[in-house]
């Protein structure tokens, strides 16, 4: 798939945001971001800088389904919806292991693809691969983590600008 790189201002300041916004969020260590979720049985992490407002809800844990929304001067400018998770049999502590790294891959985010992580991440056993067509406009993706050759983690992604 290829990428298209970021091109307008406004869209470059949005990459800006939304990089800062994900490493602040469920890519961070801690648990600053989560706050009093407005959904029955949702997870809710939210970041602001500024005009700007980063939400993302999701439902789940090993198998997932959510939304990020950016909104700026309390208008929703931008959004990301996303489904996956876990792929096959896996354990507790392996699970544990690959959403570890998967959240290390996820800070490694840049403003020239600001919806997951890098394109190729590996250490040890696992690799991250995260393919997407588009731009910060209009995109899709997918992203996979393998250990060794297998493949243990799969999420689909697609969202743009709301106009």
């Amino acid at each position: 798939m290829q990428v298209t790189s970021v091109s307008h201002s406004l869209d470059l300041e949005l990459a800006e945001f939304l990089v800062e916004a994900k490493s602040n969020t469920y890519a961070a260590l801690g648990d600053e971001a989560s706050v009093a979720a407005a959904l029955d049985g949702s997870k809710q992490l939210e970041y602001r800088r500024g005009a700007y407002f980063y939400r993302d809800v999701y439902f789940g844990m090993f198998r997932f389904a959510g939304q990020e929304t950016v909104y700026r001067n309390t208008q929703p400018i931008w959004t990301m919806v996303y489904s996956g998770g876990a792929v096959g049999e896996v354990g507790d502590e392996e699970a544990k292991e690959s959403f570890d790294f998967l959240r290390e891959a996820l800070r490694l985010v840049g403003k020239d693809r600001p919806f997951r992580g890098p394109s190729v991440y590996r250490k040890g056993r696992f690799s991250y691969f995260d393919e997407s067509e588009e731009t910060i406009r209009i995109f899709r993706g997918v992203e996979r983590i393998n250990r060794d050759e297998t493949l243990i983690y799969r999420l689909d992604y697609a969202g743009g600008l709301i106009r």
